[in-house]
Order: C-alpha cells, then structure tokens, then sequence
C-alpha cells in the first residue's frame, strides 16, 4: 500500500491499522538538539482522543504516546523519531458483519476494488484512528514552529447550521468547549443542535478554520509547489475532509476585481497589506500575512438507521451498523487540521533554505 509517507525534509510515515496492536509514526528529518518529550506529544493527542465528551465516540483509549527511538537525554538526536500508541479498547466483533457488505459513505467498496481485500474492522487504515500518527508528528512540527515565532492555531468554525461569532472569538475556549468552538454561545447552541441530531440517530458536518501567524513572505514555490496547493493536498488527505478553502475562497468568484485585490503598503518600513483577501498566500507564496483556511467535513458516515447498500457479492440490501461512532467528525479533527498544516508549513520552511545563494553564504560562511 503506498501512501502513507508525507513530506520532502521533515518526512512522517504512518503506520498502523484501527483494531490491530498499535498505531504510530516514523519521522525522518527532525533537526538535532530539539528538547522534546512524551508530554509534548500527548498534549496534542489528548485533544483528538475519543471518549472525552458526549459527541465523540464512546471508545475508550488512554492513547498514551510511547517514544522508541531519535530522542536522547531530553533531545532529538537527528536520527528517526519512532512514535507508537497502543490499540487498548478494540470491540472487533462490533465489525464482524460489515465483512460481507459495504457501509454507505465509507470506503469500504473502494478499498475492496483497489485491493481485493481490505481490514474492516473499523476500517482498518481509513479509520480515524491513522491520525494518531499525524498528531504526534504535527506534535513536533508545531514545537519546532514556535521556536521560529510561526504560531498555528486551528479551531471549529461551523457544526450544521451553527456558526462562531469572530465578535465573540476567545482562543481560550478552543480547548475548553466540546465543540472545539472559539465561542461558548455558539459551542452551546451547537451542542443542543448535535444532541437534536443524536435523537434522530443521525450526524452532522461541520467546518473547521486554521490560523498560520508568524510567517515571514516568501515561503512555497511556485508551479507545482506552491504553498497552498501543498496545505489543500495535505487538509484533503484528512479523512472525511471534502472541500478546503484559501482566504475568503469561494467568495472570491462572485466579486471585481477591484473588490477582491489587497491594496500593498507600507507599516513602520515593512510591506503590508490593507485587507487580506487572498489568505495569506499570493502566487503560491506567503505574503507575510496570516494564512487563512478552511475544512469543510462530512457527516460522520456511519449512522443508527437503516441505510441501502449492497452485499459483496452483489445483492442490494438493508443495512443497521452497529459500533461506537462520534455524531460528528469536526471536533476531534480540528487537531489533525492543526497538526497537517504545521507539517507543511515546516517543511515548506525548511526546503526554503536552498532557495537563495545568501541563505547559503549566511549559514556555511561566518
């Protein structure tokens, strides 16, 4: 199976399926004499773990972070980083019957045609549960980051019909409300809509936002590797993830020209810009300014009613799928957005060091 590596210079594998022993991740590429440590990574896995409120799924898992290699005496040593969470609470004959069906809105069919066979129990690679690997990664990205003064912050803006107010916008909250939502009114109206929707044995999408600050302009390449084609590929590659956004995105379409553009200026000698349409990022390189995106996320596929589907041998039939299943996806993912944005801004940071003869000189001549 290819896929499962990201990345140019600071390279992430992932590994692991959802009920079998462990998951983990390999990262390749991690600069020496970083201080790190297992509670750094778990601060960032905590923040993903199921069973932590009542619209997350009610599986329990300690999803305890176990450093195996690259790390000595407190410090990254250059060497690969080897990250593993154990598998704890796996209730595989909960999937037992999907063996012979395919779930609707899962990859269950797809996986079935590419491979001929495929892990269902809890989807094997596509669950949720791969992300692991990608937090503990992002775990250290964003550690990295903030030594460079490049913040990334990311947090719930929408569940269903309800939206945060920027008005009322506290960074606090994100880790204090459910929903992840920088707005405890709108976390609480979101909260009473899920429980409606939990009622009905159904689930709701979402969207979450990502704030990049700190990033000085310049960063990404153009044609092929441009910075926000690079964090599009890498939102997109989150599992129920389908539609991302850059600056005001859509938007976009339906204005002139003269609307859209961001007058340049200049501020105390820098360059800025009077408005930041453009999120951050022009010509595939940021501009200095805050990088701006957006995820928009399914509803959680897996739902208790009875669903059509047909069997693998062919036969339509009625289907209730059994399983613990969070009612939405948004909350729980924000951190992987978080995490997949902070691995392709650091590696976009460290492929820029080649990009001018000075970087050169300045670095290897002193």
């Amino acid at each position: 199976m290819a896929g499962s590596t990201y990345g140019t210079i600071f390279k992430i594998t992932t590994w692991g399926e959802s009920h079998g022993k462990a998951l983990g991740v390999v990262v390749d590429g991690c600069p020496a004499g970083l201080a790190l440590s297992e509670p750094d990574i778990q601060h960032y896995l905590d923040r993903r773990r199921p069973g932590t409120s009542g619209i997350t799924t009610p599986r329990r898992e300690d999803d305890a972070v176990e450093i195996l290699s690259g790390v000595f005496e407190g410090r990254t040593t250059g060497a690969p980083i080897s990250l593993i969470v154990y598998n704890t609470s796996q209730i595989s004959k909960d999937y037992s019957e999907i063996a012979s069906y395919y779930r609707p809105g899962h990859a269950d069919y797809t996986f079935d045609e590419k491979y001929g066979f495929r892990d269902y129990r809890g989807g094997g690679r596509s669950s949720g549960r791969e992300t692991i690997g990608r937090v503990a990664a992002g775990a250290i990205a964003c550690k990295i980051l903030e030594t460079l003064g490049v913040t990334v912050c990311a947090y719930t803006r929408s569940i269903g019909p309800v939206e945060i107010n920027m008005a009322r916008f506290d960074k606090n909250t994100i880790l204090t409300t459910p929903t992840a939502m920088p707005d405890i009114e709108a976390s609480k109206e979101a909260l009473a809509y899920l429980e409606k929707v939990k009622q009905e044995t159904d689930s709701s999408g979402g969207c979450m936002e990502c704030i990049v600050e700190g990033l000085p302009a310049g960063i990404g390449d153009p044609v092929f590797e441009k910075l926000d084609a690079n964090l599009a590929k890498a939102v997109m590659s989150i599992g129920a993830v389908k539609a991302v956004e850059i600056g005001d995105g859509c938007q976009v379409s339906r204005r002139l020209g003269s609307e859209n553009n961001d007058a340049f200026r200049m501020e105390n000698g820098e360059v800025t810009k009077a408005s930041n349409h453009a999120g951050g990022i022009l010509g595939g390189i940021s501009d200095g300014d805050r990088i701006v995106l957006r995820a928009y996320v399914k509803p959680t596929p897996s739902i208790f009613r009875t669903q059509q589907t047909v069997s693998r041998s062919g036969q339509e039939m009625d289907i209730n799928i059994k399983g613990r299943h969070d009612p939405i996806i948004v909350p729980r993912a924000v951190v992987v957005l978080e995490c997949m944005t902070a691995l392709t801004v650091l590696d976009s940071l460290l492929l820029n060091t080649s990009a001018k003869m000075d970087s050169l000189i300045n670095f290897y001549r002193k």
